[in-house]
């Protein structure tokens, strides 16, 4: 029986989290994890976006995707206008590039390895 196509694009598609880790203008490093984009998601966050400012468009995928080391969400919807007016801008385009950056950056989140639910968030 051959394979499909869409089968082959599904398997090498590889949406297991990656661990991120930024280091912030104090120094502190914070990790978190992210999976790679999807159409969907690129939709669903241009959406709520509101606008077509590529900044508004990172901060909806920051607060969609970033996760901790136990796959729960770091941020809710609500936190965008913390993230906005008490976090340093420099460090929050840190944390955004980081998510919208190339998967193979870090390594792949395996949630087998006991050193998987030791992230912080």
């Amino acid at each position: 029986m051959a394979v499909r196509f869409i089968d082959k694009l599904r398997k090498a598609a590889r949406l297991d989290p990656v661990k991120k880790v930024v280091v912030l203008d104090s120094g502190d490093e914070v990790e978190f994890y992210v999976t790679p984009l999807t159409a969907a998601e690129r939709e669903r966050a241009k959406k709520d976006a509101r606008s077509e400012d590529p900044g508004e468009f990172a901060m909806q995928l920051l607060v969609r995707k970033a996760r901790n080391g136990n796959n729960q969400p770091l941020f809710t919807p609500g936190d965008v206008a913390v993230l906005k007016n008490e976090v340093r801008d420099s460090d929050l385009q840190k944390l955004m590039l980081a998510v919208l950056g190339s998967e193979d950056e870090e390594d792949p989140m395996d949630y087998k390895s006991p050193e998987a639910g030791d992230a912080e968030g």
